[in-house]
């Protein structure tokens, strides 16, 4: 973690969105990951995305777990609610804060080494149990704090810096996700801004579990010839499902747009994702296409990229278990004691 704080004179005539802030009021310290990573540049988008939805920062919670990637959380949003939790426990202890006050909107930041190996199965739960969260995954295929190693993302075949081959089958996060109920997915790249930024405002309104897989070279291990996690081989490789942008029910985000056909999904709280086509025909609400399609393009060496999968009428874990709207700790003793009777009630139930 860094200690260096920027600046925090601005100038004048930087724009502000329509809560008046300032980009820069989105930043956070100072980075002391590499120059030239990848996670950076998500901080960076992640900054981005939040001024152009003009979020309060105070109404964010981001939360991590053990990594590089844990790290970034500090270089952005700032002014945010912020934990660092223990390696492979971000899921669980985002849960229990989420169902503590679902006023926040919670923003969870892991690495492919968080949450494919030591995470993977707090990972699968929380798809499972639709926690209303962004969880956004930096996966470089490495252990980038201890030099190196291959994570469980890393590809079969793929070279290691110094010339070890990778023969375990990696696993696919985007993949996983789908299969274990998360109703957003989507697959991008850190050096790909125009994709990112749009698809993480929409996991941000999305009111269920969003996953964003996002490719984030690690310049210091694995961004040499025979890495597939490397920019020039995801450049080269980059197969975009859709050119989309974000717009809220309220203020229209304007975009260009290629000739071509689109579709149009409403979510539930007004705002809609805009999809162009470019290539295919892709339809990110069928579940079963969005999985042959990622296990197609996988077997041809192409990342696919963009929203793989949404489900547009999604129920979150609140939902589900019928919690009240208010934080905890603003209920009073009436309402967390109803009486006797009412324990009476319920204990005739479960009889």
């Amino acid at each position: 973690m860094t200690y260096i704080t920027k600046p925090k004179l601005h100038h004048p005539s930087l724009q502000k969105n329509s809560v008046g802030l300032t980009r820069r009021d989105y930043e956070g310290r100072i980075s002391t990951l590499c120059a030239g990573c990848g996670h950076d540049s998500i901080s960076a988008t992640i900054v981005q995305a939040c001024y152009e939805l003009a979020l309060e920062p105070h109404r964010v919670a981001k939360l991590s777990g053990i990594g590089c990637s844990s790290k970034a959380p500090t270089y952005f949003l700032g002014n945010s609610h912020g934990f660092n939790t223990v390696h492979g426990r971000m899921p669980s202890v985002l849960t229990g804060a989420s169902l503590a006050n679902r006023e926040l909107i919670y923003m969870g930041v892991s690495g492919d080494g968080d949450s494919a190996s030591i995470g993977l199965g707090q990972f699968a739960h929380v798809m499972r149990r639709g926690v209303n969260m962004v969880y956004i995954v930096m996966n470089n295929g490495v252990y980038g704090l201890t030099k190196g190693q291959f994570s469980a993302t890393a590809d079969k075949g793929s070279v290691a810096k110094k010339g070890a081959v990778n023969n375990d089958a990696g696993i696919d996060l985007a993949s996983l996700a789908i299969l274990m109920g998360a109703t957003f997915v989507a697959r991008s790249f850190s050096g790909d801004k125009h994709q990112l930024v749009p698809l993480i405002k929409a996991a941000i309104n999305h009111p269920g579990a969003a996953i964003l897989d996002v490719i984030s070279p690690c310049v210091a291990f694995n961004n040499h010839k025979g890495s597939t996690r490397s920019y020039d081989y995801v450049r080269e490789h980059n197969e975009a499902l859709n050119r989309l942008d974000f717009i809220t029910g309220r203020d229209p985000i304007e975009a260009e747009y290629d000739p071509g056909s689109s579709i149009a999904i409403e979510q539930p709280d007004g705002s809609t994702i805009r999809l162009a086509k470019i290539a295919t025909d892709y339809d990110p609400s069928d579940k079963a296409a969005a999985l042959a399609h990622i296990q197609e393009k996988e077997r041809d060496g192409e990342v696919a990229t963009g929203l793989l999968y949404l489900d547009a009428r999604p129920r979150d874990l609140h939902a589900n278990l019928r919690t009240v709207r208010a934080p905890l700790n603003s209920l009073d003793e009436p309402e967390l004691c109803p009486g006797s009777a009412v324990l009476d009630g319920i204990n005739a139930g479960l009889r």
